[in-house]
């Protein structure tokens, strides 16, 4: 017979942390992502900031060092609309110009045209796709 340990809070949160998915949770959503790509911290990013970051997160991702993402590599962090639509040679991948491009176009619908995008502009439909493609 075996016995039965409830789950508490603490051990859930143990768990997903050995999983990491306390990280990838918490980036998910605009504020947290917000302070990630901030580094002046003056609570909005701009594009430099976002681009730099993207930068980062596209090698991050880049897992069989042939310098491009595909599909796979990129796990469901972008539509298949998105990603022909960042795909601008129409292969297979999307090599570092097209994924921060990408970015930026994402960045620019946004943007309510003051050139930083701030928690509710991260929140409209396209800076969503843009955090859920950074996370």
């Amino acid at each position: 017979m075996t016995t039965r340990v409830p789950a508490t809070r603490p051990m859930l949160l143990a768990a997903f942390a050995l999983l990491g998915l306390v990280g990838v949770a918490a980036a998910q959503t605009p504020s947290a992502f917000l302070k990630a790509v901030d580094t002046d911290n003056d609570g909005t990013i701009t594009l430099d900031e976002v681009k730099t970051y993207a930068a980062k997160r596209f090698d991050a991702l880049e897992k069989d060092k042939d310098g491009t993402l595909d599909m796979k590599e990129l796990k469901g962090r972008i539509s298949a609309a998105g990603f022909k639509a960042a795909n601008t040679d129409t292969d297979t991948t999307l090599d570092q110009t097209e994924f921060l491009a990408y970015v930026e176009t994402l960045f620019k619908q946004a943007n309510d045209g003051d050139a930083t995008l701030d928690a509710k502009e991260l929140a409209s439909p396209a800076g969503k796709k843009l955090v859920a493609l950074l996370k």
